[in-house]
């Protein structure tokens, strides 16, 4: 039966057939032919998958982002953000980052992140001298910060399949984002004092109060968010309800940028994309319940556990299996699919499973800018009209500091587990 699991799902892969069919296909299989079992069992599971509350924050958090990418949230935030770092060299790409980070901290999606903040920064810093494919590359990369920087789906998805705290997950994301935003500044720095991209922008007080005054309600997001979910004032669900309502409210009532047409279109755009992903949760649940069932989990764990014996070692061989299948599989399919098969590895390694869940999400999220699923090169291309292959030389060197990142994210465990620690 695993032989068939392996050759069947790969077989299909190669076929370009959606992973959601993949995964339900391949279980389909198994049960009929090597299990005897009805295949109403799958339509069982297929509803005991779905029967989680937790999985309400998915089209909730989906729904939030769209509100403040259609609105105006997303620009008050980068003329915030151009005040704070206007009169530093390579200013206007940090505050570009930087937007970046605050609004993954309220939408929870990378590719929201990119369309609404490239969407503004990127002719921006072209228009102020920038290179352009430093700049394409800068932003499609800094919008892998919305599944990093909580609140995240991906962590949601990692938090219900590992069984363990979404508000552990959230807190552990954080250190490592910013992590990954020093770098990117840095290297912004850097090229912006070698060749010359001066491009300042300086604000007076008066108008830097002002823009900071403005933007207070989109700031106010991740503490309302992050702050309620820590403190015990509600559940992680609760908080994306919740950041749905304030994202309303602002773009209603203060900003007053979004009427019932566009309203209807981020209802439409949220509908449709949820039900995508909740379409792939629902096809991988059964999976999930197979290997349970086989105890194929076990059984790979006693494998690996029988060639490697060195945690770092087998951190190693996972972060290289991690980095291939982020290029071949849809994010939330290879987080739902392979969360289940290492979980029984990690008491035997002794690793923390928040800190590998970091480690995952880290990985997994470099799919993003690879092929042939990188989904944040191909919302680029429509931003910028350029073709993948330009797109994909852009993100190059951003992508060897997201490896650098995971290498330090993997081997000293601290990045990410001193902020939950110090919270308990």
């Amino acid at each position: 039966m695993e032989l068939f699991l392996v050759i069947s799902f790969i077989f299909l892969l190669v076929l370009s057939v959606p992973i959601g069919i993949v995964v339900l296909a391949t279980t389909a299989g198994a049960v009929y032919f090597f299990l005897g079992m009805p295949l109403t069992t799958l339509v069982q599971q297929l509803f005991n998958g779905l029967d989680n509350f937790l999985l309400l924050a998915i089209p909730f958090f989906i729904l939030a982002g769209n509100i403040m990418a259609e609105g105006r949230i997303a620009t008050v935030l980068v003329e915030a953000m151009k005040a704070l770092t206007g009169r530093i060299p390579g200013g206007l790409a940090i505050s570009g980052l930087l937007t970046c980070m605050f609004f993954a901290a309220i939408s929870g999606s990378s590719p929201a992140t990119v369309i609404a903040i490239g969407g503004i920064m990127i002719p921006a810093l072209v228009k102020a001298g920038y290179d352009e494919k430093f700049s394409i590359g800068l932003l499609t990369s800094a919008g892998t910060l919305g599944i990093l920087i909580p609140p995240s789906i991906p962590m949601v998805l990692y938090a219900m399949v590992g069984d363990t705290s979404v508000s552990d997950m959230f807190m552990a994301g954080i250190v490592p984002g910013i992590l990954r935003v020093v770098f990117f500044g840095v290297y912004a720095m850097v090229l912006a004092k070698r060749f010359g991209w001066s491009a300042k922008t300086v604000y007076s007080f008066r108008d830097t109060i002002r823009i900071f005054g403005q933007a207070t309600w989109g700031l106010l997001m991740p503490i309302i968010v992050l702050g309620g979910i820590y403190s015990g004032i509600f559940t992680p669900t609760e908080a994306a309800g919740v950041s749905v309502i304030y994202a309303l409210f602002v773009e209603m009532v203060i900003y007053k940028s979004m009427n019932l047409a566009k309203f209807k279109k981020v209802l439409v755009q949220s509908a449709i994309l949820s039900s995508a992903l909740l379409f792939i949760i629902a096809c991988a649940m059964p999976f999930i319940w197979l290997l349970t069932r086989e105890q194929l989990p076990m059984q790979a764990a006693e494998f690996i556990g029988s060639i490697v014996s060195n945690k770092y070692v087998f951190l190693m061989l996972v972060n290289i299996l991690l980095l291939f299948i982020g290029c071949v599989m849809d994010i939330v399919a290879a987080i739902l699919v392979l969360t289940p098969i290492f979980k029984p590895m990690l008491a035997m390694f002794g690793i923390d499973p928040v800190m590998f869940g970091i480690i995952m999400i880290c990985n997994v999220e470099l799919g993003f800018l690879t092929f042939p699923f990188g989904l944040n090169l191909f919302v680029s291309m429509g931003l910028t009209k350029k073709p993948l292959t330009y797109i994909a030389a852009a993100v190059l060197p951003f992508l060897g500091m997201c490896g650098i990142c995971l290498l330090l994210v993997t081997y000293i465990p601290w990045l990410s587990l001193w902020l939950p620690n110090f919270l308990k």
